[in-house]
């Protein structure tokens, strides 16, 4: 968490808790293609070995704010996995938790879909994404 992470209240801004989730997401599944590779592979290399000019778009967001998330100088924990992979979008769930005292604070969704750049149409998930998605569903939480 960063100083500027913070409102008025002491607490991470809710739109601070959204980057949160998507530096989550990249650090597990890797950057988009093109944004260059990370330094350390992600445990599950997914969003950089799409193909060219497909794009790895977030459908929707849904953000449950569970207890206020206060400012800590130690980072908050995040944690992510795969929820329901269909044929041509899945989703990635997450915990944020409070770092000092480990409640959790937000509980989130993204859902997301590859999309063809030139046509702007939504691709099917293909086998092997499929298989790298399935092995980590079913989180308990």
């Amino acid at each position: 968490m960063r100083w500027g992470d913070m409102d008025a209240y002491g607490h991470i801004n809710n739109v601070q808790i959204v980057r949160m989730l998507e530096e989550a997401r990249i650090a597990a599944f890797g950057p988009p293609r093109g944004a260059g590779l990370p330094g350390v592979e992600p445990p599950v290399s997914l969003f950089n070995e799409v193909g060219e000019g497909v794009m790895a778009l977030v459908v929707e967001h849904k953000v449950r704010y569970v207890r206020t998330l206060e400012y800590r100088n130690v980072p908050a924990t995040v944690e992510i996995w795969v929820g329901a992979v269909k044929g041509a979008s899945f989703d990635l769930h997450y915990v944020v938790m409070d770092p000092i005292t480990g409640e959790q604070c937000v509980k989130a969704t993204t859902h997301l879909a590859f999309v063809d750049e030139g046509s702007g149409r939504v691709l099917r998930l293909t086998p092997e994404q499929r298989a790298r998605l399935e092995l980590h569903q079913d989180h308990a939480s």
